[in-house]
């Protein structure tokens, strides 16, 4: 019976684990089908923000969270509850911009990048750039277009892994074709 107390918090880390391991293979698969990391890049932003898409209905229904009033609003709620969720870790929310349309969220430590190198020749891989796909796909079914990129990542010898998110504008709710 003692031993039954742990297997929830080792079954969370056999799947991070499995989850780390098969997100670097489906990385390496496509720098084996892609000639360019800037290919690899926009598949993984691609891949990433048809995550995002479906993962916003999830987040939105197992979360507790209302509709966000400001930008500074969203930036906590996926700082704290989004990536909390999703990711297990809760970056820094910092380096706003003065008219408050752009901020960094910041990670000690990247989940995606545990047991990885980059390998030789691959100085422009986004080795994470799902991420940047995932949160412009979530944002976008919340009515926020945003511009993500990344500044700062720890595998090319960055201290932290910086993600920057701009505010371009807020989308109208637009109805199917045909419905009014």
């Amino acid at each position: 019976m003692s031993r039954q107390t742990g297997r929830g918090t080792e079954a969370k880390k056999v799947s991070a684990e499995l989850f780390t391991l098969t997100y670097g293979a489906l990385v390496a698969q496509l720098i084996k089908d892609y000639e360019s990391d800037d290919e690899v890049n926009k598949q993984l932003d691609k891949m990433g923000y048809n995550i995002g898409v479906r993962l916003i209905e999830d987040f939105l229904a197992r979360s507790s969270v209302g509709r966000c009033h400001d930008f500074r609003e969203t930036a906590d709620v996926i700082a704290k509850v989004g990536f909390k969720m999703f990711l297990g870790i809760t970056p820094t929310v910092a380096n706003w911009s003065p008219a408050g349309d752009e901020f960094s969220l910041i990670m000690d430590n990247n989940p995606l990048t545990e047991f990885v190198e980059l390998p030789d020749g691959h100085q422009n891989l986004n080795y994470s750039n799902l991420l940047s796909g995932v949160l412009r796909g979530a944002l976008e079914m919340v009515q926020m277009e945003v511009d993500v990129t990344f500044l700062q990542d720890a595998l090319k010898g960055d201290s932290t892994t910086e993600i920057r998110l701009k505010f371009i504008r807020r989308l109208e709710d637009a109805l199917p074709a045909g419905e009014e």
